[in-house]
């Protein structure tokens, strides 16, 4: 996927904005993109809903009991592997809380 605008169109597209706003508006303008910019950026870095990082609490909480491993939901388990872009093909249910947590932990869920 290529560029929206690219040299020369850029160039117009400036320059236009400069004769319509002018120079004293055109700081303001770039300020503005740039927050918009930053603000899409830090949305779209990785930040889960509420549901995710409920799960993955629940997860790790059920996994660092001292009760049994047979009751985590592994439904859960794969929901939130899902979630996280882990891969369930080929592993233990053992194998998989372990990566999901991992996954989790380094995302900074939990």
């Amino acid at each position: 996927m290529g560029a929206i605008f690219q040299g020369d169109e850029l160039l117009i597209l400036l320059v236009i904005l400069l004769l319509i706003l002018g120079p004293s508006k055109l700081p303001q303008l770039a300020k503005g993109l740039g927050q918009a910019m930053r603000e899409f950026k830090k949305a779209s870095q990785g930040l889960y809903d509420e549901e995710t990082i409920g799960q993955a609490k629940k997860l790790s909480a059920a996994s660092e009991s001292s009760e049994s491993s047979s009751n985590i939901d592994m439904d859960l388990v794969r929901k939130l592997a899902s979630k996280l872009e882990v891969s369930t093909k080929g592993k233990s249910d053992t194998e998989l809380v372990k990566e999901v947590l991992a996954k989790a932990k380094e995302k900074g869920i939990i």
